[in-house]
């Protein structure tokens, strides 16, 4: 799965996670990082996960818009009629 991260205590190491998919919030498990390359998280960062047997995000991975397929909007692209 695909989201970016809503929220992120790394006192506790408590957080939330928002699926892109259907915005669906996931608190984060206790391992969620164990064994990733994360040692903190930041709000909006994009990351894949799974999810454990009680529905929290586990097994963060990096991501970004090039390996989540995120739609491309062009800077150059031409504007949209105005309709009247």
């Amino acid at each position: 799965m695909q989201g970016v991260i809503k929220s992120y205590d790394p006192v506790t190491g408590d957080g939330i996670v928002v699926r892109d998919t259907d915005l669906a919030e996931h608190d984060l498990a206790p391992d969620a990082l164990a064994g990733s390359l994360f040692r903190m998280l930041r709000q909006g960062q994009r990351v894949r996960f799974e999810l454990d047997s009680e529905g929290r995000a586990t097994g963060l991975e990096l991501g970004s818009e090039v390996d989540m397929g995120t739609p491309v909007f062009h800077a150059h692209a031409e504007p949209a009629p105005e309709t009247a």
